[in-house]
């Protein structure tokens, strides 16, 4: 392949500008863009640099336990600054309406929301409804605004249960769905993949299980979350809205650990689908991991 082919796939893949590639790959605006032209040929090392970044971004790459523990240590240190961090959020209305704007509008843009980040703000703090938007839309996002709010509410609680990340879904569903709150009772694939989701009979064993596994206490809180995502989103336990509903278990194991919520954007959702993928097709969960680690610490920059 073609350098030019990889650098293009790199940009596509990790939703990076050119100036954002030349950035990740130290190098200057102008020999990237010659580069592209074929104007030049990068040396030896800035090829192995692309070389190594393409394979990451197409999820080729397995990224070993020293790289993951050398990131988490970094995240570590700077999470020291906060010996609370849910408390912070709750406790500042302006962080607290970020988190809420921000995740709900790029969770929903993942699933193919049209609703531009005013226009959900519009419906999340005005109470305003949009002439120019389906009902369905603007349930989502208020819908969602009512399960993150459950979510900082009931994260304290013991355990996730079961019967939680039922009613979460029963408000996230409300008024869009007759399932809403319920487990489906048919078979469903994952559009655009070739995981294999499980048997509608097995799913309230295979739930049962799961919650089990998430209320383990691990040592790395992130390699767990990242795990138990993949884990869930494999299930696909719910007739719509498991993307939605997985990121929001992740967001309430992370305030458990005290983190803040994985800020997970709409521009990155081909890499994380990608990850996503490779963590339930090849139980290989470090690119996913990797990737938690850096939604987590634009959050913790944010803070």
């Amino acid at each position: 392949m073609l350098i030019k082919e990889q650098l293009q796939i790199i940009l596509t893949q990790a939703a990076l500008t050119q100036e954002g590639l030349a950035r990740e790959l130290k190098v200057s605006f102008v020999t990237l863009n010659s580069w592209f032209n074929g104007k030049s040929n990068p040396r030896a090392e800035a090829e192995a640099r692309i070389e190594e970044l393409y394979r990451k971004v197409t999820g080729e790459k397995t990224l070993s336990n020293d790289e993951l523990n050398g990131k988490l240590k970094a995240l570590l240190f700077k999470k020291k600054s906060f010996k609370n961090i849910p408390a912070l959020i709750l406790k500042r209305p302006d962080l607290y309406d970020t988190f809420m704007l921000t995740l709900t509008y790029n969770t929903n843009r993942i699933e193919g929301s049209t609703l531009t980040e005013n226009e959900t703000a519009t419906l999340l703090f005005d109470n305003r409804t949009l002439s120019n938007k389906t009902l369905v839309e603007q349930l989502e996002a208020k819908n969602h605004q009512t399960a993150l709010n459950t979510v900082f509410k009931d994260f304290k609680a013991k355990k996730i249960t079961e019967e939680w990340i039922l009613r979460l879904h029963a408000i996230l569903m409300n008024g869009i769905r007759d399932d809403a709150g319920c487990y489906r009772s048919h078979g469903v694939r994952i559009l655009g993949s070739f995981v294999p989701t499980a048997n509608h009979l097995k799913i309230p064993h295979l739930m049962k299980e799961l919650v089990q596994k998430i209320n383990k206490k691990e040592k790395n809180p992130l390699h767990h979350a990242a795990r138990m995502h993949a884990i869930f989103e494999k299930i696909h336990p719910f007739s719509d809205g498991n993307g939605r509903i997985g990121r929001l278990i992740l967001h309430t194991m992370l305030l458990k650990a005290n983190f803040p919520p994985a800020l997970i954007r709409e521009e990155t959702r081909r890499l994380y689908y990608t990850y996503l993928k490779k963590a339930q097709l090849d139980e290989d969960y470090s690119l996913l991991e990797d990737f938690l680690m850096d939604a987590v610490k634009e959050s913790l920059d944010f803070l």
